[in-house]
């Protein structure tokens, strides 16, 4: 094999898309800034332990793992970013009160995530640590559709639509509370919920209380638009902690109405059998869809536990996305216009081109006998000696 061949569902990012990324991490972060987040910058690598501890043990089979050579322990390569922000709230940071902080940065997977995925995506995330109250759930995703937003509003393409499904992680635990199943049981359970296959779900609920079992398996069709709420008092009417799941998902929806109506072209859907991250999300759990993709281009929500393991159990709620993913659906930016300018030891040439690029211009020398090939820029404009003066004439 070609010792220039990457690995599998890894690729180098080339010049123009490169450029693309970088902008969009610069409008993620700069957007975090103007909401009050700070940022940090995790390691890539930590011990295996506090990686996939307590929320992060699901992420098991997607972290590479490798022996360090100081300690001989083991190491893992990080496949997500939360459980280290979790770790520096708690140990590093320890602040009382609301904590802001976001991210940005490689993450690396063994496997694809998807068809066709990156092993290697740029994730950019933000999380609030200390406000149990729905306006941090509000103000996540707030963040989130702003950053959306702004990338949208720099795009020359037809503008993109969206659509946020919310649903609720304390729906199925209170349908289930009182009720002991066993680990194949509570298995083979969320694979039904989570393929919507109601005849297996029968057969699963078979030996639970009938008002229970009718419950979960009207669940699975809880799923549409704003008319699904509704339906969902009527359903729940006997649970009184999953009528209040559904007044929070009312609460934020209301909200989310309010701020975007008119200003994104964005739908709200509803999805209350949605088991994904079960054993993570402790609230409200959201993902925002576009066309383009297979798959969520954002995922968040709440999740409450993530810090006890490391000691301090606090409120917390966050989302993140790749940068890698979001980049394909954005027409990439026209070409930067640059001055072209010979390579020339005159001491006057090279002031102006200084003073120039002190100015935020783009000059590019071409050096003796060679043209310049490239995919970001585009001549508009060239340096050329008249009458022994160096001027700026366009092309």
């Amino acid at each position: 094999m070609s010792a220039w061949v990457l690995p599998d569902h890894i690729a180098d990012v080339l010049p123009s898309e490169a450029r693309h990324i970088e902008e969009l991490r610069r409008l993620c972060l700069d957007s975090a800034r103007t909401f009050g987040y700070e940022l940090i910058i995790p390691p890539m690598l930590e011990h295996l332990e506090s990686l996939l501890s307590g929320s992060g043990t699901s992420l098991d089979l997607q972290t590479f793992k490798l022996i360090d050579q100081l300690s001989g322990r083991t190491l893992g390569l990080r496949a997500d970013t939360t459980p280290q922000v979790a770790r520096i709230d708690a140990h590093l940071l320890n602040r009382e009160g609301v904590t802001r902080l976001c991210y940005c940065g490689p993450v690396l997977h063994t496997r694809p995530s998807k068809p066709f995925a990156t092993r290697e995506p740029m994730q950019f995330g933000a999380e609030i640590y200390g406000h149990s109250g729905l306006e941090a759930d509000l103000e996540i995703v707030d963040l989130a559709m702003h950053c959306l937003s702004k990338a949208d509003q720099d795009s020359s393409q037809s503008k993109l639509k969206f659509q946020i499904e919310l649903g609720h992680a304390r729906i199925i635990p209170s349908l289930l509370k009182g009720i002991s199943l066993s680990s194949e049981q509570s298995d083979r359970l969320k694979s039904c919920i989570a393929t919507k296959d109601v005849s297996g779900l029968r057969v699963v609920c078979a030996d639970l209380p009938a008002q229970n079992a009718k419950a979960l398996i009207d669940l699975v069709d809880l799923y549409g638009t704003q008319e699904v709420l509704p339906k969902a008092r009527k359903v729940l009417k006997d649970w009184p902690e999953a009528l209040k799941a559904i007044d929070d998902l009312d609460w934020l929806k209301e909200r989310l109405i309010q701020r975007y109506q008119g200003v994104l072209n964005i739908s709200i859907a509803f999805d209350l059998s949605d088991v994904r991250g079960y054993s993570y999300y402790t609230g409200i759990r959201f993902s925002v869809y576009t066309q383009g993709l297979t798959d969520a281009l954002i995922r968040g929500g709440r999740y409450d536990e993530v810090g006890a393991v490391f000691g301090r159990s606090r409120p917390a709620v966050g989302f993140s996305l790749d940068l890698k993913d979001w980049v394909q659906l954005i027409a990439h930016p026209v070409p930067r216009t640059a001055i072209k300018a010979p390579w020339s030891d005159d001491h006057r040439l090279i002031q102006i081109i200084n003073e120039l690029r002190e100015r935020g211009e783009t000059v590019l020398c071409m050096l003796p006998g060679q043209e310049i090939t490239w995919d970001e820029f585009s001549f508009d404009r060239q340096l050329v000696l008249l009458n022994d003066s160096w001027e700026i004439q366009t092309i």
